[in-house]
């Protein structure tokens, strides 16, 4: 069982990008999702969450520009970026709560570079 991203790759300013994460393997449920970024040289941060109770939550840094969604049939979630910029530029880390026969716990995708250029 593991979380496969996609989607990162090179973009101008003011373009788009949607990334997705999928859960491999026979999954009974996927919770807790969200995505998170780290730039070189800069500690990982919080980009976005989706929770289970289909609240979001984004940094302020992003906020209206992306969008965090899920498609539960195929148990993947994207994080669609808009409008992007050069600070967006980092690799991104999809992570969520995955439940899957007797196992259970929190796994993170291997990251997908994002590069934004001016």
């Amino acid at each position: 069982v593991q979380l496969v991203e996609s989607g990162g790759g090179l973009v101008q300013a003011g373009g788009s990008l949607r990334l997705s994460c999928a859960a491999s393997g026979v999954i009974y449920s996927m919770n807790d999702m969200g995505w998170y970024r780290q730039a070189p040289g800069k500690q990982r941060e919080l980009v976005a969450t989706l929770n289970d109770d289909n609240s979001t939550n984004y940094a302020d840094s992003v906020k209206g520009r992306f969008t965090i969604s899920r498609e539960n049939a195929k148990n993947v979630f994207y994080l669609l970026m808009n409008s992007l910029k050069p600070e967006d530029t980092a690799v991104y880390f999809c992570t969520a709560f995955l439940i899957a026969g007797r196992l259970s716990g929190r796994l993170w995708g291997q990251g997908t570079l994002v590069t934004v250029s001016s």
